[in-house]
């Protein structure tokens, strides 16, 4: 990756600075045997060849993001959702000039027929001129452990990426099954990785809930999802969701902490912060706009159902859990971070995940178990959505243990 370091990267400096005095952190723990980019390893696991950790970050869709796409509307009340029953991408055959994206972000007045972003639907009459991204690079950490990207203007990128991509016309669209993917990620100069499972059993036309996942440190997007005779595939294929796990490029999702910054650990977040630099500031916004951006990529090709749409990681994952759920929090019905409590009681956006149920599981084993404790307690007394579970396994072992709860809650979500 080749970025040029200007006098931003240095005010970024600053900003990390004058964020100690108030800063809350979080850390990640490993998987078995391996050194954690995100803190200290916790050796391995005689229950399962889980994986570890890994920290993350992303941002949040702006007024029109989430909620724009796939869902159903009044006739052309969303460009990206369709006029009628309209499905996301290829939208589907109604509508008068809903609201416009030319690259997916704010609202505007009019733009493409409803029915479709991008590949546009049958019918509708497009509105009025669509509006444009604002930068998605900010000067201010919406939280105060993660990189300085602004959210709206990271989910309009991402969307414009995504619409820019599309190919209707290509085998892999709408393809189901198991499907390993790349797509090119112009500001890394690279092309990127990601997997996306399709229930086998989709007719092709009903909308689809989805489980975004985010893996651990030392691992890639396919590591948890091959493990245990491909355990978590499995249980997406079972319950009907589409999964969608990012590689994360090169990065932490976009969060700063790392072991031994955990739950009611504030002294050692500080410490996690000042050591950002210009190099490691840009590492981390790849790694986020990647997480946005395979994300985008999905919802502009499958028709998804943007009330049930869920984000799941293990530690560093589960620090990439909080921090994604709570930046981009319009696109998250709800959370379920494992063995990684990488979240402070300032410092956070606590206000964007407190409609959320959030489930938190733990090993009793793992090293991040007073973390996870503390944290339960804060938001118990809190009043927040949780749920809580310990399991008896070490912190890559609990991973096939809790994986069915995971899932089980989802679908409670859903169907409360």
């Amino acid at each position: 990756m080749h970025h040029h370091l200007s006098a931003q990267a240095a005010a970024k400096r600053l900003v990390s600075a004058a964020l100690l005095a108030t800063l809350a952190g979080c850390g990640g723990t490993s998987p078995s045997g391996q050194s954690d980019p995100s803190g200290g390893g916790s050796g391995g696991s005689s229950t399962a060849n889980a994986a570890g950790g890994h920290s993350a970050g992303q941002g949040q869709p702006g007024a029109g993001g989430a909620s724009a796409g796939n869902g159903p509307a009044a006739a052309g009340t969303s460009a990206l959702g369709g006029g009628g029953n309209g499905n996301g991408s290829t939208g589907g055959t109604g509508g008068v000039g809903g609201s416009g994206f030319t690259a997916g972000g704010g609202p505007s007045t009019g733009g493409v027929p409803a029915g479709g972003a991008a590949q546009g639907g049958s019918g509708g009459q497009a509105g009025g001129a669509p509006t444009t991204c604002g930068p998605a690079n900010g000067d201010k950490r919406v939280i105060a452990f993660g990189t300085t990207l602004d959210p709206q203007g990271q989910v309009c990128e991402s969307k414009a990426l995504a619409q820019s991509l599309a190919n209707a016309s290509g085998s892999q669209w709408r393809a189901k099954g198991d499907q390993k993917r790349t797509y090119r990620f112009k500001a890394a100069n690279a092309d990127v990785a990601y997997r996306v499972v399709v229930p086998m059993s989709w007719d092709g036309k009903a909308k689809l809930p989805l489980v975004m996942f985010l893996h651990g440190a030392g691992n890639d997007e396919s590591s948890y999802l091959d493990q245990n005779n491909k355990q978590m595939v499995s249980l997406a294929q079972q319950h009907g969701y589409v999964l969608v796990s990012p590689l994360g490029y090169q990065g932490a999702y976009g969060t700063f902490l790392r072991l031994p910054a955990v739950f009611g650990q504030p002294a050692e977040a500080s410490k996690k912060i000042a050591a950002i630099t210009a190099e490691t500031e840009t590492t981390n916004e790849l790694s986020e706009k990647d997480v946005i951006n395979v994300l985008e990529l999905v919802l502009n090709e499958y028709p998804i159902d943007r009330t049930a749409m869920f984000l799941t990681g293990h530690s560093m994952g589960s620090a990439g859990t909080w921090y994604i759920g709570a930046k981009y929090a319009d696109y998250w019905a709800a959370l379920a971070p494992m063995s990684g409590p990488f979240v402070q009681e300032t410092g956070y956006l606590w206000d964007n995940v407190r409609r959320m149920p959030i489930f938190v599981t733990e090993g009793t084993q793992a090293e991040s178990l007073a973390g996870s404790r503390v944290l339960k307690e804060w938001m118990t007394t809190n009043a927040f959505k949780l749920q809580y579970k310990e399991v008896n396994a070490d912190h890559p072992g609990m991973v096939p243990l809790v994986l069915p709860d995971v899932f089980s809650f989802f679908d409670d979500v859903r169907t409360p």
